[in-house]
């Protein structure tokens, strides 16, 4: 993100400016100029970010990035597992919209460590012949859009902590579809996890 003028560093940072920021970072970190820990956490920093100048300081010693690719990169994002077992979790960066699919086999996706970019996430759970669990950040207000057919479907809905509307967490709906499977959503501490 190049340099605003001196006027716009007070402004509210949008999503849009946040995105350009993280498609930066990616590509910094994509060319050796920043190592794993630094981009994570200067993607923590990024959808954190509160004013444009606050995204300004993160990219400053970065060079701009041309093309949309990286930016793209932050939008979607799938994570699988077929005729296996994958677990995923610690500090990772799902996309705004990310596909989880089990086929014939088991996905744990773990996102209470998880940068996630934005206040609203989507979820694209779909499961044949499997079993796809994931755990959601505890102050996480979590949608349930999705289905099932011959299998069970557990999604913690609502809002984390005391169970009031005015949650500063994430927004993460949940869509996609259960066929002959089991599809657990949870938060933290959830006996349905694992």
């Amino acid at each position: 993100m190049s340099s605003p003028p001196p006027d716009n560093v007070d402004q509210r940072a949008s999503d849009a400016e946040r995105d350009q920021v993280a498609a930066v970072i990616g590509e910094a970190l994509a060319t050796g100029r920043l190592t794993s820990v630094e981009h994570a956490d200067r993607l923590e920093a990024t959808y954190s970010a509160i004013t444009v100048g606050d995204l300004v300081a993160i990219t400053r010693d970065l060079p701009a990035v041309s093309g949309s690719s990286a930016a793209d990169a932050m939008h979607k994002q799938q994570v699988g597992a077929v005729f296996s077992k994958v677990v995923r979790g610690g500090r990772w960066v799902p996309a705004r919209h990310t596909q989880m699919r089990s086929t014939f086999g088991a996905l744990i996706v773990d996102l209470t460590e998880a940068v996630l970019p934005g206040r609203e996430i989507t979820l694209e759970l779909n499961a044949f012949c499997g079993k796809l669990i994931v755990r959601v950040p505890g102050d996480a207000q979590v949608i349930e859009e999705g289905g099932v057919l011959f299998g069970k479907r557990h999604v913690a809905v609502g809002s984390g902590g005391a169970g009031n509307s005015d949650t500063t967490g994430p927004l993460i709906r949940i869509t996609g579809r259960a066929v002959f499977s089991k599809i657990v959503v949870s938060r933290e501490k959830d006996p349905h996890f694992g």
